[in-house]
């Protein structure tokens, strides 16, 4: 395939799903760009809901303790997942890989694991952590401070097995941090939309994954970074962060930054803009 043409494939984020990077691939197709979007493993068509969300009457102690019915989905699945559907995309050949938020991580494993399989990697708002680190402990620097997800959490991520949003609730102070952590520049009625279609468990142990970064692995594939300037749950000085690291280990292979004036889901707020810069990559 030549440059232009090489497939896309979208991976969400922790609670997303594929739906949202409909409005994105919208903007592709018409240009005869081929174009998929897919479900991240634990989530979207893939998600189990805990019970306590749908028991009657609501039990709220039960919300901070029952154990998630997605929390034995770690990075390796959702890595072996994603090779998968690339590999069905791709046909075997290379795609360029646009990953978002808590998607990094699997982007970067994948990509570590057969690089000969992506075109570019290309990370919106995402998780890109240095070699062997985990993601969990990044989200508590200095660098996350004023990020407003963590304490939107409801129970014990190591005694829930997930990072659980209470997305039933009608605080109406919750659901406005919810909007603000995500959707800050989203219209209210879409961001609205797109809390109803969240899945309220995303598995923690995912945020314990690590990855060994080499030279001729992760390090050899060209990478994109689109750093959103208004986000509030990975805020920008860390997604900087992420940059430094990745470009002082891989020197010989910067990484290539754009900067959305955006919230954390750019993907409903200006898709244009984003499929723009996609659709110019190999």
């Amino acid at each position: 395939m030549s440059l232009g043409s090489t497939p896309i494939l979208f991976l969400p984020g922790s609670w997303h799903g594929a739906w949202c990077w409909n409005e994105v691939i919208a903007h592709l197709v018409p240009d005869g760009r081929p174009a998929l979007a897919v479900d991240m493993a634990g989530h979207g068509l893939r998600a189990r809901r805990p019970e306590c969300l749908t028991m009657r009457p609501f039990d709220p102690a039960a919300l901070a303790t029952e154990v998630s019915p997605v929390a034995t989905v770690d990075l390796d699945h959702a890595a072996d997942l994603l090779g998968l559907q690339m590999k069905q995309l791709g046909r075997g050949g290379p795609v360029t890989v646009v990953a978002h938020s808590m998607g990094g991580p699997v982007l970067t494993r994948v990509a570590q694991q057969v690089p000969e399989l992506v075109a570019h990697a290309v990370y919106v708002a995402a998780v890109m952590p240095a070699s062997g680190n985990a993601p969990g402990p990044y989200f508590t620097l200095p660098e996350n401070a004023e990020a407003l997800v963590l304490s939107a959490l409801r129970g014990d991520p190591d005694l829930i097995g997930a990072l659980r949003l209470d997305l039933a609730s009608n605080d109406l102070a919750y659901r406005q941090q919810l909007r603000d952590a995500f959707y800050g520049d989203v219209a209210p009625i879409v961001a609205d939309a797109a809390l109803g279609l969240l899945t309220p468990d995303a598995p923690a142990s995912m945020m314990r994954g690590t990855t060994e970064l080499t030279r001729d692995g992760w390090g050899s594939v060209p990478r994109t970074y689109v750093l959103c300037a208004r986000d509030m749950a990975i805020r920008p000085a860390l997604q900087r962060l992420f940059i430094a690291e990745a470009d002082a280990a891989f020197p010989q292979n910067p990484t290539s930054v754009v900067t959305l004036d955006s919230s954390h889901a750019p993907f409903l707020s200006m898709p244009a803009e984003v499929a723009k810069i996609v659709g110019k990559l190999g």
